[in-house]
């Protein structure tokens, strides 16, 4: 009886080993949550739904910074056409730069039509378990 009772007990441990490691393999590397996060900003940003670009800004940004203001701070002098996240890096757990490949027309008569590219860096944090752009207040 005691060496059912010792397959059981190793049969059990063995099986929760192996559950633990197939949930660590299933955590997202930051990389790919900043990444997709940045890219869904961006669409917004594109459709100009600023309200849901402005819910990826971080808590303590929103607590300082309303919709109103955050409108008034996104908007450029020219119109977005095509934004894409190229690269992501991470320096600590908690902090990754994404560059942004950014496509535009400036709002410059007669360089209208032109289309410029450009790359940008932003930074996101990660706070409470979750990725979030950090903007300076």
């Amino acid at each position: 009886m005691h060496a059912i009772n010792r397959r059981l007990s190793l049969s059990a441990l063995l099986a929760a080993g192996a559950l633990l490691a197939a949930c660590a393999s299933l955590q997202t590397k930051p990389e790919v949550s900043v990444t997709e996060r940045a890219n869904t900003r961006w669409q917004a940003l594109l459709k100009g739904d600023m309200a849901k670009a402005y819910t990826y800004s971080s808590p303590g940004f929103r607590a300082v910074v309303n919709l109103d203001g955050f409108k008034g701070r996104t908007g450029i002098a020219g119109r977005w056409h095509a934004a894409q996240v190229v690269n992501v890096t991470c320096d600590t757990p908690e902090r990754c730069k994404a560059v942004i490949k950014l496509e535009f027309s400036a709002l410059i008569p007669g360089r209208a039509k032109d289309r410029i590219t450009t790359h940008i860096d932003e930074t996101w944090l990660l706070e409470d378990g979750q990725w979030w752009i950090f903007q300076k207040v």
